[in-house]
């Protein structure tokens, strides 16, 4: 049994490293390939380097995306058998992870994620050999050294987010190794955080400071900076910082795995670290997206930017930060191949009912009087899934206008809530900050009106408007109108008639097969600065995170958070100056990230890190009736998918298969 592991380890070392099994066997008949080979020059290492960089998380994924975990999306279906399998993450969410088969498990690369440990062996074979390549600069040698290094951490950090102690795989194993070396075990919280810290903090100094055009999305200083502090902040947190819930989770040693007792001190290291990457970042030119064209892809906005200039370019500030091609914004991004077929944005994309088409090279005009590409007789839907929509508590998220909750807004009224409300005119004098955002005259839900403008960046809504490739289309989502379900279709429709619009680009054109692809980001400087303001507010007070909380809030549009927290005319009095205390400021700014970086994969991650997964997880999703053709039966609310989020689902299980194989390993809690 010990030579068999060792064989299989040796097997699995040299696979994560060979380009592929075709290439493989062309290349060496005898089925043997030394991995020097591999390296023998800078082509064939950069072949190498490429295969690391595959292993991270596809996040832009249809089905794998982990920015399906948490409360924010509603599949197409209300509960079907399929979800669970189709979409893993969004399984987790269901209760329906498990240990013989676990869903998107990172540990071994099963389930619809990407296998960490895979990426890993890759990095490591990758520093062993790099050192072989001839006709190779040195000063890019130690910058693609210094690249995999901080993959290699990034790995590492990607496991600890999920599985809590990790085994560090500082090296690849040798086959001769004994068993008590090849068994690894899992180490301490503490030590797997201070091993991803020091291995990026070793590759900083060797990183550029920001990559060339040709090589955006590699990795440099801006980006081992940024996520540095986000692996700081995490350390910091109340999950990983003393939680007592897990202090009969022991190593073998008897000593708990997590930290029993809180450290401040590692939120000042986060707060170091974070204004470290702010100040570095600010110095090569990032900081937050603004909008400073006069015209967009559509005749209907280049209207309404002249009718409406301060509300459009607020509107195309926050809907274009996080999806404009390596805008200022953007630090580090996940980029992809062009594959209509896996991308989120197909499965945001709603049905256009008004489009039909011709033929492959011409144009006909639709029954709206649009010309439209496309063949005639195909779905006219052909890349528009209109499968992933938003949760209804979405709609409650987000800020009024005022910069408030809508229960803590005294405009707001709270008992108009689930009724209908007309959507102002506005060709109407003083209605004019409306024109581009909302249709005149429409039967929509009252939530929908006097919202922030990220509501209508983000939301594809009832009375809005879907931007698409020179089109601005008027929504009302009812069966067999823009966007709503469609007989033809039956099971294509969004199940809670809310639709998600914050990552479709406005140059692509679903219906027509055309995708304008983008990095969908893994870090821009709106979550530093927000990252920022709650270590300045654990560290220092309140009143030191406001600068950081309102630069985001600027751009939003929204007022200063002592401004109108203070403000008794408009806060309700439960709520008023809730931002000058520790807490109140915290729920300020986790709310305020929830908003900011709504749909983006932040929002599971940050309430689990504050420990309050279970109360906010285990609430169904829910929607309006979604599949109906008028106002008063469409905005009906019920349930549309059952969520159980038990204490165990906060640590993904180790596959039982690893656990049976080897006898060092602990398994995490409940499982």
């Amino acid at each position: 049994m010990k030579s068999f592991r060792k064989y299989i380890l040796s097997i699995i070392a040299a696979m994560c490293i060979l380009p592929s099994c075709s290439d493989y066997l062309d290349v060496v008949p005898d089925n043997t390939v030394k991995l020097d080979d591999l390296f023998s020059n800078r082509e064939t290492s950069y072949n190498a380097l490429a295969r690391v960089y595959s292993y991270i998380p596809e996040v832009y994924h249809r089905y794998y995306s982990p920015w399906l975990l948490g409360d924010e999306w509603v599949w197409r279906v209300s509960d079907g058998a399929n979800t669970a399998t189709l979409l893993p993450p969004m399984g987790v969410m269901m209760g329906s992870q498990n240990v013989g088969a676990p869903l998107y498990s990172l540990w071994d690369g099963t389930g619809g994620a990407k296998g960490m440990y895979d990426g890993i062996r890759a990095a490591n074979t990758f520093l062993e050999k790099i050192h072989l390549a001839a006709n190779f600069d040195e000063k890019e040698r130690k910058d693609w050294i210094a690249q995999v290094k901080f993959l290699k951490a990034y790995f590492h950090y990607q496991l600890i987010e999920y599985y809590g102690p990790i085994i560090i795989m500082d090296r690849n194993l040798n086959v001769d190794e004994p068993d008590n070396v090849i068994m690894g075990r899992r180490e301490k919280i503490d030590v797997c955080f201070n091993y991803v810290i020091n291995l990026i903090k070793e590759a900083i100094p060797d990183l550029e400071d920001r990559t060339e055009p040709l090589n955006l999305g590699m990795i440099d200083k801006k980006i081992a900076y940024a996520i540095l502090a986000r692996v700081y902040l995490l350390r910091a947190s109340p999950f990983f910082n003393g939680n007592i819930g897990y202090a009969s989770f022991l190593d073998f040693d008897g000593q708990p795995f997590f930290p029993q007792t809180d450290a401040p001190q590692k939120w000042q290291d986060a707060l170091t670290a974070v204004n470290e990457a702010i100040t570095f970042c600010e110095s090569k030119g990032a900081g937050l997206y603004v909008f400073n064209k006069s015209s967009t892809s559509t005749d209907d906005d280049d209207t309404w930017m002249l009718r409406n200039p301060v509300g459009m370019k607020l509107f195309y500030s926050n809907k274009m930060a996080p999806i404009e091609r390596w805008n200022q914004e953007l630090i580090w991004g996940r980029t992809f191949e062009t594959n209509t077929a896996v991308s989120l944005q197909g499965a945001m994309s709603i049905y256009d009912n008004g489009e039909r088409y011709i033929n492959a090279v011409g144009i006909s005009s639709g029954i709206d009087g649009f010309t439209a590409w496309g063949n005639e007789g195909s779905n006219p839907g052909v890349s528009s899934y209109n499968s992933l929509g938003a949760n209804y508590e979405m709609l409650e998220r987000f800020y009024t206008k005022n910069g408030l909750p809508i229960n803590a807004d005294l405009e707001f009224n709270q008992s108009l809530k689930y009724d209908l409300a007309p959507t102002p005119d506005v060709t109407v004098l003083g209605n004019e900050e409306w024109a581009g955002i909302l249709q005149s005259n429409v039967r929509t839900s009252y939530l929908y009106l006097n919202r922030e403008m990220r509501f209508y960046t983000n939301l594809g809504v009832t009375g809005g408007f879907w931007r698409q490739y020179v089109r601005t289309v008027p929504i009302t989502l009812y069966a067999n109108s823009f966007g709503g379900a469609r007989a033809r279709y039956a099971d294509q429709w969004l199940s809670s008639g809310i639709a998600v619009h914050k990552l479709l680009n406005p140059e692509t054109r679903a219906n027509a097969g055309r995708f304008q692809n983008f990095p969908f980001p893994i870090i821009r400087m709106a979550d530093l600065y927000l990252m920022k303001a709650e270590c300045e507010n654990e560290v220092n007070g309140p009143a030191a995170a406001l600068a950081s909380i309102n630069i985001v809030r600027a751009r939003a549009g929204i007022p200063d958070v002592e401004v109108v927290w203070a403000d008794d005319t408009k806060v309700t009095s439960n709520y008023h100056n809730h931002h000058t205390t520790k807490a109140g400021m915290l729920d300020i700014i986790l709310r305020e990230r929830s908003i900011e970086l709504a749909f983006e994969g932040s929002r599971f991650f940050d309430v689990r890190r504050h420990k309050l997964a279970i109360q906010e997880f285990n609430k169904p999703t829910m929607g309006w009736t979604g599949n109906a053709a008028n106002a008063n039966d469409f905005f009906q609310l019920s349930i549309k998918q059952v969520r159980r989020f038990q204490f165990r689902d906060n640590l993904w299980p180790i596959p039982l298969n690893d656990m049976n194989i080897n006898p060092n390993l602990k398994q995490n809690p409940s499982w």
